[in-house]
């Protein structure tokens, strides 16, 4: 199924779409750097090569959106208690096996009949005002099937006072970051699995460039958050996990949130159990042996893990429960026993506590 904005299809920017000799054009917005010949869309299912110009056909037309906590996202250190507003269009550059969105992410590939709305960058900042929401988040699907659109938007955003999110798979290349690194505050990112086999059959991609692209994101100044879904039997050894959880330490440093989340059957793993809480209180375990600082236990509001710990002495500074929260903070975003500053974004004007609906798990791709 081709997917047709109801606005003007917008060209891709000419750093992201080398065009070749033969009227093919080589993509360069994720790390699939699909050849695009006339007439034909990438693997994202959203961008067509029409007469050696590659378009996107998802610029405006939105599928989702909400009003969400931006805990939902999962957000921990950015506003935490405020609301953000979500959108996201059809399309995504994976096929995972155990996506929880993929009526929407992949209705392209599946030719799936799913309907979408117009909706221009000015009418998403304007609504995303008056809804009363600090931040706007682009996600459910992997944002960068809709790059063109979340830029235009952020730009908008950024200039009325919101903060842009992504909530992203990682597999944006250096150019494309390096546009969004302007006016994207901050990232969570799914760390699927610390194993190429994983992400070959699974997901039909690759772990380097995921790597790659989060590395990327923090040198242009991005806050990261990273999730790993742990699913029983494909990514939960001790040894991955010790690996996994190593390198964030080693690479973005110990105070880099990490967030285990549960797995629930879901598209064609239909088959596989939920993860057991002892396998989440394990994974955690291993992710604090490696020195992460703030790990949280998602998708399991029965373990009670979600609550945010000073680095320095281990004091509660944010208690969350479901997704509403409380702030202990000092009014300049620190730890009122040690007086350490909390990592993150926007901890200094911290919301009261957000009377909201828990819906049920974290955004997912």
């Amino acid at each position: 199924m081709a997917v047709h904005s109801l606005l003007p299809a917008t060209s891709v920017p000419t750093v992201l779409a080398q065009p070749l000799a033969d009227g093919s054009v080589r993509c360069g917005v994720c790390a699939h750097r699909c050849l695009v010949r006339p007439g034909r869309h990438g693997i994202c299912g959203v961008r067509e090569n029409v007469d050696g110009v590659l378009v996107c056909h998802a610029y405006g037309a939105v599928a989702a959106c909400g009003l969400d906590p931006i805990e939902k996202k999962p957000l921990f250190h950015v506003d935490p208690g405020s609301l953000s507003y979500s959108i996201a269009t059809l399309g995504c550059p994976f096929h995972c096996r155990f996506c929880q969105n993929w009526e929407i992410a992949q209705a392209p590939r599946l030719g799936l009949p799913v309907p979408t709305r117009p909706y221009s960058p000015g009418q998403v900042v304007d609504d995303a005002r008056r809804a009363g929401a600090r931040s706007i988040a682009y996600t459910y699907v992997e944002p960068t099937v809709f790059l063109e659109y979340a830029l235009d938007t952020a730009r908008l955003a950024r200039d009325a006072g919101l903060r842009n999110l992504f909530i992203t798979d990682g597999y944006a290349t250096p150019a494309a970051i390096e546009l969004l690194g302007g006016v994207l505050d901050a990232a969570n990112v799914d760390l699927k699995a610390f194993d190429d086999r994983f992400y070959r059959q699974l997901c039909g991609a690759r772990l380097a460039h995921v790597l790659a692209a989060i590395v990327a994101m923090r040198t242009a100044g991005i806050w990261l958050e990273l999730t790993t879904l742990v699913i029983p039997g494909w990514n939960d050894s001790d040894a991955e996990l010790q690996a996994l959880t190593s390198w964030i330490v080693a690479t973005l440093g110990p105070t880099t949130p990490w967030h285990v989340s549960r797995f629930f059957p879901a598209h064609r793993m239909l088959d596989v159990p939920p993860t057991s809480t002892s396998t989440l209180l394990r994974a955690a375990e291993i992710g604090r042996a490696a020195g992460l600082r703030h790990v949280y236990v998602g998708n399991a509001p029965a373990l009670a893990l979600e609550d945010t710990r000073c680095a320095g002495c281990g004091q509660v500074v944010i208690e969350r429960r479901g997704y509403r929260t409380h702030s202990r903070l000092t009014i300049a975003g620190a730890c009122p026993s040690c007086g350490r500053p909390l990592e993150g974004v926007g901890l200094a004007r911290t919301a009261d506590p957000v009377g909201v609906a828990d819906p049920p798990g974290h955004d997912a791709r």
